[in-house]
C-alpha cells in the first residue's frame, strides 16, 4: 500500500515561515492531507562544535528550546486555535535544507517553505539559501511562499535605520 501524501512545511518562527505555514494549512484543508510542521535545529555551537566537545545537557537544552520555538510559532500562526487540519509537528536535529528534504521524502509530498529575507552577495556565498537547496535536492515538488509585505516593510525599515545610523555616527 503506497504511503499517503503529506504537506511538509519548514517552520522557524519568522514571518516568512508563518506565511508558509498558513499557506500549507490552507492547502492541507483543500486536499485533505496531513500537515507536517518541521522545525530544524542544531546544538549550540553547531554540529561540529558539539562533536568536538559533547555536552549532553546542552543537547537537551537545544532540543527543548526548539520544541518551545515550534510551539510558539504554531500558537502565533493559529492564535492558539485548532488549525483545522491533521497536524503533526516535529523538532528535528539537523541542517535545515537536508533535514527538510529528508522529511519530505515521498514523491507525493509537497514541501512548503517561506522565502527568506533578502541577503547580500557575501551572505549568499557563505550560507546558501535553504529554499535553493531544497529545490535542487527534493524528490517532491517544492513551493516557496513569497515574503509577506510586512516582512518586506520591516526589512526596508531596518536597512534605512542602519544607513541613518552609519551616516550620523561618522
Amino acid at each position: 500500500m503506497p504511503a499517503e501524501s503529506r504537506i511538509v512545511v519548514g517552520v522557524s518562527g519568522s514571518l516568512g515561515s508563518i506565511a508558509a505555514l498558513h499557506h500549507a494549512a490552507a492547502e492541507a484543508r483543500r486536499t485533505d492531507v496531513e500537515l507536517l510542521a518541521v522545525l530544524c535545529w542544531t546544538p549550540p555551537g553547531d554540529e561540529l562544535g558539539y562533536r568536538r566537545t559533547p555536552y549532553p545537557p546542552a543537547l537537551t537544552a537545544g532540543r527543548d528550546a526548539a520544541v518551545a520555538r515550534l510551539r510558539q510559532a504554531l500558537d502565533e500562526a493559529f492564535a492558539g486555535h485548532h488549525a483545522g487540519v491533521r497536524l503533526r509537528c516535529q523538532a528535528v536535529r539537523g541542517d535545515t535544507g537536508r533535514t527538510l528534504v529528508g522529511c519530505a521524502d515521498r514523491p507525493d509530498d509537497l514541501l512548503v517553505l517561506g522565502a527568506g529575507h533578502e541577503r547580500g552577495r557575501l551572505s549568499r556565498l557563505l550560507r546558501p539559501s535553504v529554499a535553493a537547496y531544497c529545490v535542487r535536492h527534493a524528490t517532491c515538488p517544492v513551493l516557496t511562499v513569497p515574503r509577506p509585505a510586512l516582512q518586506r516593510d520591516l526589512e526596508e525599515l531596518e536597512r534605512g535605520h542602519g544607513l541613518r545610523q552609519s551616516v550620523t555616527g561618522s
